[in-house]
């Protein structure tokens, strides 16, 4: 059932659940949740999704290859059973898995969702992969290019691909030190179009965590991964893929310095991997922070979401979906007004 002014005013049917009449809104919102690594934003998102029927699309440049499970904290067996999991295991890491790759698939899935009748969540980590699908950038496939003609670019210097892309008029990226950015723009004949406003139906919802407190979460996190077999998991990626370059990141490239000596004990490697996840961090605060998308997240603390969820204990689902749209909405008109 729906309560009165309704975010949802048009419906697409109703449906019998459990001797329950529900109403189906044709144009259901997508809710993007995104935070920096060891923020919380999983277990929120679970708790979110099983209250409004959502299904979750990970963005995670990481968990979308195969094996690599405990070094990316991929939602558990359990977790997927109680709430549906969408860009998991998609490839192997040896196989190349682009922008475009995942937001081909993110658009799929969204549209799969909403034709349930449930709710598309976008949540990750990834700033690229989450601006992708909510800003729609202008993506071509990649695997199309005349793969001669990139091994020719990619031998080039910096300052010849910027005569080379100036000369016939082809827009640069801003980072024209960037060579792989060069020449991916060479290649698309000119920087990726993107759309600068989200779309009336989007909410983006950012978790906001004090530095001291990640850092904690952060340590406990890969002591956790090395009790749940983070080294043998590992082990078993090197000798089945060797180092290829997803293997080279994050705690499993702080895993092959310890398997290679040059960490000397555990101690040491859950230092390192704390370290690890601080710079990833930076990183992504960085991106969500910048001036274009910082204005469309709504940040709040781990701890506002989920007492805002036991405040609306008794809503049900279209109503808590409501509550939450309805949020996002004045904070966007507040915004608008502080910005004139």
């Amino acid at each position: 059932m729906c309560v009165e002014n309704c975010y949802f005013t048009t419906v697409k049917q109703a449906e019998l659940r459990d001797g329950i009449c529900y109403t189906i809104p044709m144009d259901l919102p997508l809710i993007a949740i995104l935070g920096p690594t060891a923020s919380g934003k999983t277990g929120y998102a679970i708790n979110l999704a099983r209250r409004i029927n959502g299904e979750i699309i990970c963005a995670d440049s990481r968990t979308v290859y195969r094996g690599m499970d405990v070094g990316t904290a991929k939602p558990t067996k359990y977790e997927r059973e109680i709430v549906l999991h969408w860009a998991l295991d998609l490839v192997e890491p040896d196989q190349r898995f682009t922008l475009y790759d995942f937001q081909q698939y993110a658009y799929s899935k969204i549209a799969e969702i909403r034709g349930r009748g449930h709710v598309p969540m976008l949540v990750g980590g990834t700033g690229l992969y989450i601006d992708s699908v909510i800003y729609h950038y202008g993506l071509t496939k990649e695997t199309e290019f005349d793969t001669a003609r990139r091994g020719k670019l990619e031998q080039m210097s910096v300052a010849e691909l910027v005569n080379h892309a100036t000369s016939r008029q082809i827009e640069l990226p801003k980072d024209t030190l960037n060579k792989r950015r060069l020449v991916r723009a060479i290649e698309q004949g000119g920087v990726n179009k993107k759309c600068t406003q989200l779309d009336d139906n989007t909410v983006v919802v950012g978790i906001e965590t004090d530095m001291n407190k990640l850092s904690v979460r952060s340590r406990v996190r890969s002591e956790q991964m090395l009790a749940d077999g983070l080294i043998d998991e590992t082990k078993q990626l090197l000798a089945k893929y060797g180092a290829v370059e997803p293997l080279r990141r994050n705690a499993y490239g702080v895993v092959q310095k310890y398997l290679n000596g040059e960490i000397t004990d555990t101690d040491e490697l859950i230092d390192k991997m704390t370290t690890a996840d601080r710079h990833l961090v930076k990183k992504q605060l960085t991106w969500w922070r910048s001036a274009r998308r910082a204005g469309d997240i709504m940040w709040r603390t781990l701890d506002e979401l989920n007492n805002q969820l036991r405040q609306f204990d008794e809503l049900d689902g279209t109503e808590l979906l409501t509550q939450i749209v309805s949020e996002y909405k004045k904070f966007q008109n507040n915004r608008a007004t502080s910005e004139k």
